[in-house]
């Protein structure tokens, strides 16, 4: 009985160690739904002082040129980034990929991170629970994609290319 109990010990170990900040979580906020409007820090709002917006240790500014309720009124798809990168090493490979995938759809959509620290209002509103998280959201407000944890760059391609396609279309 001993060596049963020691091993569903040791793989519930195993099992949480996997886990690390990627928590595979659902959030209460679903798909289908008008995102939550609020707002949220900006580069602007902090005097271009990126320790102000976020823990990311190579922060690009386009990714804090809106606040989400902005970005909800400009009628442009957004893809909003839930990361932390102060305390998960996922958010920043994360937003490493964000990068190099917003130089490709700039001029077509609108790009957030939102820092736990730096916004945790967002999180609640979102619901989100771990990071990193991502929400695509669509040219009228309504959230069409959500995916907890790191996402390849052709993951989150293919999921922009589908919502720019319904937007043409609509």
């Amino acid at each position: 009985m001993n060596n049963r109990l020691f091993l569903l010990v040791c793989c519930g170990i195993i099992l949480l160690s996997q886990t690390g900040c990627e928590q595979q979580l659902a959030s209460g906020f679903k798909v289908g739904t008008h995102a939550p409007s609020l707002p949220t820090k900006t580069l602007a709002d902090a005097g271009g002082d990126f320790s102000k917006v976020t823990t990311y240790r190579q922060p690009d500014a386009r990714m804090y040129q809106y606040s989400i309720d902005k970005a909800l009124l400009t009628g442009k798809p957004i893809v909003l980034e839930f990361a932390t990168p102060g305390h998960c090493t996922n958010c920043d490979e994360q937003l490493q990929m964000l990068k190099a995938i917003m130089d490709k759809y700039q001029s077509q959509m609108i790009f957030i991170h939102i820092d736990q620290y730096e916004n945790p209002q967002a999180y609640k509103a979102y619901q989100v629970m771990g990071d990193p998280w991502t929400y695509i959201i669509d040219k009228n407000g309504i959230v069409h994609f959500e995916r907890a944890g790191r996402m390849l760059y052709g993951e989150l391609d293919g999921a922009i290319k589908n919502i720019l396609k319904a937007s043409i279309s609509s």
